[in-house]
């Protein structure tokens, strides 16, 4: 049988295939947090594509999780993180896959002058997530993507808040040096 040229989603694959039985627990997981997984992982991927691919591995992750029977503690928890980091290893993928180097890109100006953020600043900041180690991306993308404070990514990774602290004033440091030509002299 011809392969359809339409793209194939979760949605449609559990649809087309009747055998698969779902467990209750995952469609309720499905249904109240695949929002949330959409968008956080739109806020690190910046595009609808990259965000419905990480959507549909992290519930097929759960999935294969629930169906191996290792338990997971909070759904909520453990789908953010796994967007987090499915969404930054969609970025380092696609950054792999490039063939024009960073010095052959245009120069843009990072602001307008009323103040809006260029595409440039944006692609520069994720270029400079990707580059971040794990638990530095993943601290930082509940923060300040994400909205967490301290004390709730402490609860969310089982680490101390002050070493939260620790992990997010170093974070900033390194992003602001990479970013230094878009900051300017700005803090």
């Amino acid at each position: 049988m011809k392969a359809s040229p339409r793209r194939r989603n979760l949605q449609s694959i559990l649809a087309e295939e009747p055998a698969i039985a779902i467990p209750y627990e995952f469609e309720q997981a499905f249904r109240t947090q695949h929002g949330m997984v959409f968008r956080t992982a739109y806020r690190i991927t910046g595009n609808s594509a990259d965000a419905e691919d990480v959507l549909q591995t992290v519930f097929l992750r759960l999935l294969r999780r629930r169906s191996l029977a290792e338990g997971i503690e909070n759904d909520e928890s453990y789908l953010r993180r796994a967007a987090i980091n499915a969404a930054l290893d969609v970025i380092r993928a696609r950054q792999s896959d490039r063939t024009i180097g960073l010095s052959e890109l245009p120069e843009e100006p990072a602001v307008t002058s009323d103040g809006e953020v260029r595409p440039a600043l944006r692609q520069a900041l994720v270029r400079a997530l990707a580059r971040l180690k794990p638990q530095q991306a993943e601290v930082f993308a509940l923060r300040f993507l994400e909205g967490l404070n301290n004390s709730q990514i402490a609860q969310t990774l089982g680490i101390s808040q002050v070493f939260v602290a620790v992990i997010v004033y170093r974070t900033r440091q390194q992003l602001r040096k990479e970013l230094s030509s878009y900051l300017g002299d700005r803090p």
